[in-house]
């Protein structure tokens, strides 16, 4: 494997660990009483040999796992790239070789995780790459809503792109929408609430969102850590990043809502320092020609 460490990677991948059950998982969903096709023929034990390539440019994800993966199948693999490296079209991406049996059961498995994970992480880079053209110190974060069941591997991906996770779930992380508020005494003010889930939480970050400029800044005002701002334009980004600045506030500002490569930069150089985005997750697939050899 080439050790080329990818530079917009801000976590390591290594602290997302894709277990071995999961690609048992995968390889039994596709083969689960074995090939059909190769028994029939009568050519499993037939050696032979695979190779993935980059069809078109790409920011890889996934070969580590496709290399893991045909080895729970039986065979031999070597990735030539780390997740998260920027490829052209027409790069060696794996070699394989073993029984035509193990394969064939590998094939179809191996390239479609490489696949749609180096879909995500290229959608998740183009927008990484557009926040930088802003503010190099922005940080694009992806959303908890990933398709469900897929979220380690969706993780990976977005991760392998250089963006960061927004929320893993639920039990966590300390995000206040609109609709928690709905439930609250209505007068109640702001800062008692912004101060008792202080005092129930004191080690973690408090982030709410908001979806006006002025909720924006009274929340920034009542000590909220992190603003996170639904769906406002950039302009108003920036209004908010101002009077934010005015008041020596110190809040961060993050921006939500159709954030992608086509709008990332302009929120970054209004001012938010942090991108929330889902868009990765619906990224079409990059893709991969397989070429076997009969060894």
């Amino acid at each position: 494997m080439v050790d080329h460490a990818p530079s917009f990677q801000v976590i390591d991948a290594a602290m997302i660990p894709i277990g071995d059950d999961l690609l048992d998982r995968l390889l039994a969903e596709d083969s689960p009483f074995g090939d059909l096709t190769t028994a029939a023929l009568g050519i499993g034990e037939r050696p032979g040999r695979m190779s993935f390539e980059a069809r078109v440019p790409m920011v890889v994800c996934g070969l580590e796992e496709a290399v893991r993966l045909i080895g729970r199948a039986g065979a031999t693999a070597t990735a030539h790239h780390r997740g998260g490296t920027a490829v052209a079209a027409g790069t060696r991406l794996l070699d394989a070789a073993g029984p035509a049996a193990t394969l064939h059961r590998a094939w179809k498995v191996a390239q479609t995780l490489v696949e749609a994970l180096s879909g995500i992480a290229s959608d998740a880079r183009a927008i990484v790459e557009a926040a930088h053209r802003g503010n190099p110190e922005a940080r694009v974060a992806c959303t908890r809503k990933s398709f469900p069941g897929t979220k380690a591997l969706a993780l990976l991906a977005i991760v392998a792109g250089g963006a960061v996770p927004h929320r893993l779930g639920l039990s966590e992380t300390v995000l206040m929408f609109p609709e928690h508020r709905l439930f609250l005494p209505p007068d109640e003010p702001l800062a008692v609430t912004v101060a008792r889930l202080r005092a129930n939480c004191p080690e973690r970050t408090l982030v709410a969102e908001a979806t006006t400029i002025a909720d924006a800044l009274a929340l920034a005002r009542a000590g909220v850590t992190v603003v996170q701002l639904e769906k406002l334009a950039p302009a108003q980004v920036r209004e908010v990043a101002a009077a934010v600045d005015d008041d020596r506030l110190p809040t961060v500002i993050a921006a939500a809502g159709g954030i992608g490569p086509n709008n990332a930069e302009a929120y970054a150089a209004a001012g938010a320092r942090v991108l929330v985005t889902s868009r990765p997750y619906l990224a079409s697939p990059r893709d991969v020609q397989v070429r076997f050899q009969a060894a």
